[in-house]
Order: C-alpha cells, then structure tokens, then sequence
C-alpha cells in the first residue's frame, strides 16, 4: 500500500502541466515528417484562407534551422522586431501582412547565418516566440513546424495547448513512412494531440496556360493511403502550377489564390477545422 501511495505521488510530481496562452481561441501546428513538402506554403495558405475569412489570425515559424514565411511574405529583409511594454511586460511585436500576426525566428539572424543551436536553446528559443510575442485577442494561431519529430514538436506539445494539429505530405509513396512517425508522436498518449486531418500537396501540375491538364509528377495514392491507414480525414489535395512556384519565391503570396483550383483546397480545409 505504502509503495503504491509513493507511486501515485511521484506520477503527479511529474505531469504535465500545459500552458493556455490568454487571448488565443485555437492552435494549430502543421506538421510532416519529412522535409520538402510544401508545408510552409500550405501554413501561409491556411493563415491566409482565415484571415480573408474574417478571422483574426496569428502566424509562427517554428522551423528553427530553415525558417520559410519572411521569404513566403516578402519579409526576408525586414528589421529585427521591437520589443513594446504591455502592462509591465516586454513583448516582441510582430509583423503585419494581409492582417496576419507573424513571427519568426528568421527575423532575428541574417538569412545566410546558421543557428547553431543545441535542444535546450531550440526549446527555450520556442518558448519565448510562442509566449512573449504581443500576439494579442486571435481567433487562430497557426504554427509552422520543421519536418521531423525533433525537440520543436515535443517543446510545443508538452508545454502548451494545441487544438490539434495538420499533416502535410505528397502523393508519393516515399513519403509515407517519414509522415507515418510524425502521426504516431502527435497520438502519443501523453504528449499527443488530436491529429485534425492530411493535407496532400502538390497533387498534381497543371500549367496556367492549359488549366485542363493534370500531370501526377510525383504519383499518385499517398495523402487516400495515409487517410485509410490511420482512419484520419483527408482535407484536400492541393496542385502546383509554375505561377505558384513563383509566387512564393518571390514573397507575393497573395497570388497563391489566383488558381482556383487552389483557393477552392484552401477553402475546403478552413470549413472543415473551423465547424
């Protein structure tokens, strides 16, 4: 009896204990588990998609070591944020673009600079852009993480609360087994949260020129098998054309809708999370 009543004391010693960050409604993390698909894109797609919807949108690049959203907003070259006092508290005021709040490690190193940092300073990084950022009153704040299952991913898991989170893949099958691990943390029974859908990217290529077409570059089946598999919903299937392509390299954003086909997956998404 004895043992079983220290059990349950060093059980409660050690639980969890989960931030709620005041004036935010809902957190969204969009996930991979693998690099290089399109997942930024798709989090400044979302972020957007709310924000034209009327909702008061926040927006954090949580990729440490290969921050996507100042390119994606044409803030590559901003100024370090300013730091302003809220009721005796310093906060880092974020930038401002299409009425979205975003903030990014980005902003504090030059775009050519490693960030040679250890776990404990990617932890402790996090943690100050998620709670002293002057995000204030947002119905959404959307966080754009960096592929894998690696200290950004736990950090936020186990020190705030998430609504739940979206993965990203493509339709190919090589995809599938790096994404299949990021699934299987976020349903982790003590730091997991709920896995709110897939979202497939880059579907399918179809040139601006000719809208009919759809060439399947990189197959077909991935984001349906990885639906089946898990019993998890697939959002929407999202193309390429080589406007967005250039859109997004070159910071403007505000094209990505120009394809129809586009703002219609975005569209489909933001229903679907928000109901």
């Amino acid at each position: 009896m004895e043992e079983q009543k220290q059990y349950k004391y060093a059980a409660k010693e050690n639980a969890i204990v989960k931030t709620k960050l005041p004036n935010i409604n809902k957190i969204f993390m969009v996930a991979s588990g693998k690099g290089g698909v399109g997942k930024s894109t798709v989090a400044a797609g979302l972020a957007l998609s709310l924000a034209l919807e009327g909702y008061s949108v926040g927006l954090l690049d949580a990729d440490i070591y290969g921050p996507s959203i100042p390119t994606l907003f044409n803030l590559g070259n901003a100024e370090r944020p300013v730091m302003t006092e809220h009721e005796g508290n310093y906060l880092i005021e974020p930038y401002i673009r299409f009425g979205i709040k975003i903030m990014s490690i980005g902003f504090f190193f030059d775009a050519h600079q490693a960030i040679i940092w250890r776990g404990p300073m990617v932890s402790k990084g996090m943690k100050q852009m998620m709670a002293e950022t002057s995000w204030g009153e947002l119905d959404y704040l959307i966080i754009d993480t960096p592929p894998g299952t690696g200290d950004v991913h736990i950090t936020l898991l186990q020190e705030f609360e998430i609504t739940g989170v979206l993965v990203v893949t493509t339709p190919q099958m090589l995809a599938l087994s790096d994404v299949q691990k990021a699934i299987s943390l976020f349903r982790d029974q003590h730091v997991g949260t709920t896995v709110l859908g897939i979202i497939e990217n880059m579907s399918w290529f179809t040139p601006s020129t000719h809208p009919d077409e759809k060439y399947f570059l990189f197959g077909t089946g991935g984001g349906e098998a990885l639906s089946k598999s898990f019993n998890i919903p697939l959002l929407a299937q999202i193309p390429i054309n080589e406007k967005i392509c250039t859109a997004c390299d070159e910071g403007k954003l505000g094209e990505l809708f120009l394809d129809n086909t586009v703002r219609l997956a975005f569209n489909s998404i933001v229903s679907q999370i928000t109901n």
